[in-house]
């Protein structure tokens, strides 16, 4: 029977806001200020910063992970950035911040900017914040605030986002509006969730002394006391926690239901450590990056100059296509659509690597055009992320007439087309990353790390080895039991005359296959699917098949093309799971796996009590099909904060959904395995 209750939205309701005469905000719906009337700066410092004795614990920060802040509110952004600010000025160079917070009610960008106009001291980390501000989006959006600060802002319920939080905690900043506005805030939910997620050791700050806080706190197990409020707040509380946490709800039923998804010996990396990645596509190149600048030692290794595989083409679609009904997968892509435009935004401010068009994905039928209003109802996005569209609004957008049988289509205002060779060689130069042009020939692992033979007869030693290479993994032995397909794909190519560039699309327009604004005077047509088949050499009825796809979206465009003379056509392999979902995570031990979780195989609901056993130091990035330029560079982050100790930038039932031993559990269960 089809439930009867609406799919919960998407998009936040932002925050209602009053300005009071000093411009500072209030909030209209919960009848209470951001900060201090009196000092807003002035109480952050007494009450977060100095109430969780900050300065002298950044002073000599030992660990080469970074030091964790979370906080519950992230409202104006004041906390965070007086806290990055500090941090910067305070703790070593080596050192490096990351900050959790979480807000139900996102400020606009345009609020934002006036809260924080006037904090000219760190006027740079408010313009950056402002820069990257993200859609009010439910989900985990990560922002870079400087080379040594990460911001995960978490939007969502407080604690139903810390209860999915993949990391621990060193200080907490207990900050959101006082209980008697927000009592649904300050949950017993809550406060398991912040316990939960803390270390033995990790401190808190609040500016409320409310009972319902103290008995929150006190029974999720951290020791509180009342010390010096600020300004007319006579007393607040700090506190710390004294032993290692008790699992929270979640937690505890992930281990009992999921337990091959934790990892029973998990080894961070050293500060000194060597990374292999090999690959040198846009999986291998953006985490080879992303490592490097967290300060790691790192190898790139490929045969081939960095963009010269399914990474090489001359242009690639920013493109996603969610399922109806909200799942893990859609929720993965669409969260890492919008990483990556930060990402590239971040990277390439002057736009040389990457446009941001838009991306027109077009109904050419009835069923498409249902199943995109069905989309468009069950996931309520924020129109600034997608939009459904009128064929009218489509063919504006386009520039160009449409087809006839086109009814409608969804518009990715923020995506766009990317330059995929030239991105890979910019991210492969990334300082700290030593780039190796051999294939890797072999792979041992040992008690002190991983030993690797190279096809120039090289031997390397690595700490911890990323693999990036496509179905190429599936000729080490440690990864030959990860299911991936080859699949061929053609992209055609058109010199245009001036006619020709008048009927070239304004945005990437995709259906069948996806036409992007041409290059250079260049048109190009993508692409082709061949499942199985590795034979590279130039097809022409490849190209007709993009020509007769390019039919039912740009019919003119495709007339014209006809009669263009075509330019070399370009072929590669891209790999794929059967899930069509990447593999992203630490490799599991399929021979542990298949005697630990046998049972699996007679009766799938006898989940033992074993956790997952993991190849040290051995990782994938594998498996992104024709998305790889969405989905790659987040999962480049994931991978990054998982070898380097931090806290990861998806909740952790996304996290789940791409561990690579999800195909051996499923092949476990049915008794698929040897």
């Amino acid at each position: 029977m089809p439930s009867t209750h609406s799919p919960a939205p998407f998009a936040l309701q932002p925050a209602q806001l009053h300005w009071r005469d000093d411009n500072a905000p209030e909030a209209v719906d919960y009848g209470d200020v951001y900060f201090s009337r009196e000092d807003g700066r002035r109480e952050t410092e007494h009450v977060f910063l100095n109430g969780n004795h900050l300065a002298a614990r950044w002073q000599d920060w030992p660990h080469a992970r970074p030091f964790v802040i979370g906080e519950t509110g992230f409202g104006s952004g004041l906390n965070v950035l007086c806290a990055a600010h500090a941090f910067l000025a305070q703790a070593p160079d080596s050192a490096r911040l990351h900050v959790i917070s979480t807000e139900q009610h996102p400020f606009t960008a345009e609020d934002l900017a006036r809260a924080l106009g006037h904090h000219e001291d760190f006027a740079d980390l408010v313009s950056t914040l402002i820069a990257q501000w993200p859609p009010a989006l439910r989900g985990v959006h990560r922002l870079t605030l400087h080379a040594r600060v990460t911001l995960d802002l978490h939007f969502g319920d407080a604690a139903e986002s810390l209860e999915q939080l993949e990391g621990r905690v060193d200080a907490w900043f207990l900050d959101g509006f006082a209980p008697s506005k927000n009592p649904a805030m300050w949950s017993e939910a809550l406060f398991a969730a912040l316990a939960g997620t803390s270390r033995e050791g990790t401190t808190l700050a609040t500016f409320t002394c409310a009972g319902v806080v103290k008995r929150g706190l006190r029974q999720a197990g951290f020791e509180i006391q009342k010390v010096p409020g600020f300004g007319r707040k006579r007393e607040m509380l700090s506190g710390h926690m004294p032993t290692s946490p008790p699992l929270h709800a979640r937690q505890q039923a992930r281990r009992r239901l999921t337990p091959w998804v934790i990892d029973a010996a998990p080894r961070p990396a050293e500060q000194d450590d060597h990374i292999a990645v090999i690959g040198a596509g846009i999986a291998g190149t953006s985490t080879a990056h992303a490592l490097a600048q967290r300060g790691r030692r790192v190898t790139l290794i490929d045969p081939n100059p960095p963009g010269s595989g399914a990474s090489g083409n001359r242009q690639g679609a920013l493109y996603i296509r969610p399922a109806v009904e909200v799942n893990d997968q859609s929720r993965f892509y669409l969260a890492a659509l919008q990483y990556t435009q930060r990402f590239l935004t971040r990277i390439d401010p002057q736009r040389l690597l990457w446009h941001p068009t838009g991306v027109l994905q077009l109904a050419t039928s009835e069923r498409e055009a249902e199943r995109q209003q069905r989309c468009l109802g069950h996931w309520q996005w924020p129109e600034s992320v997608v939009r459904g569209v009128s064929r009218d609004e489509a063919e504006r957008l386009a520039g160009q007439p449409l087809a006839e049988n086109v009814r409608h289509g969804l518009y990715y205002a923020g995506a766009g087309w990317v330059r995929p060779d030239r991105l890979c060689a910019q991210l492969a130069e990334t300082d700290g990353i030593t780039w190796h042009q051999a294939a890797l020939e072999a792979l041992t692992s040992t008690d002190a790390g991983h030993d690797l033979t190279l096809s120039d007869g090289t031997h390397l030693r690595a700490d911890h080895v990323v693999l990036a290479c496509a179905d190429g993994a599936n000729t080490l032995p440690a990864a030959s039991f990860l299911p991936l397909q080859a699949v061929r794909g053609q992209v055609s190519h058109y010199q245009l005359d001036e006619q020709g560039q008048a009927l070239s699309p304004h945005c990437v327009v995709c259906a069948g296959g996806y036409a992007p604004p041409a290059r250079e005077g260049v048109q190009s047509l993508g692409a082709s699917f061949s499942p199985n088949d590795r034979d590279l050499s130039l097809r022409d009825e490849d190209d007709a098949f993009n020509l007769g796809e390019l039919d039912h979206t740009l019919p003119e465009l495709a007339r014209a093309l006809r009669n263009t003379p075509a330019l070399p056509s370009r072929s590669g392999l891209r790999c794929a799971s059967p899930d069509k979902s990447p593999y992203a995570g630490g490799l599991p031990q399929s021979e542990h796996w298949e005697t630990a979780y046998a049972c699996l195989g007679f009766d799938a609901t006898r989940v033992p009590d074993t956790l997952g056993y993991y190849q040290s130091g051995l990782w994938v990035t594998l498996a992104h099909g024709s998305r790889g330029l969405v989905s790659a560079p987040l999962i480049a982050e994931l991978l990054a904060s998982r070898i380097c100790e931090e806290p990861l930038p998806l909740p952790g039932p996304l996290v789940d959904h791409l561990n690579p031993g999800r195909r051996l559990i499923r092949a476990i269960i049915r008794r698929e395995t040897s």
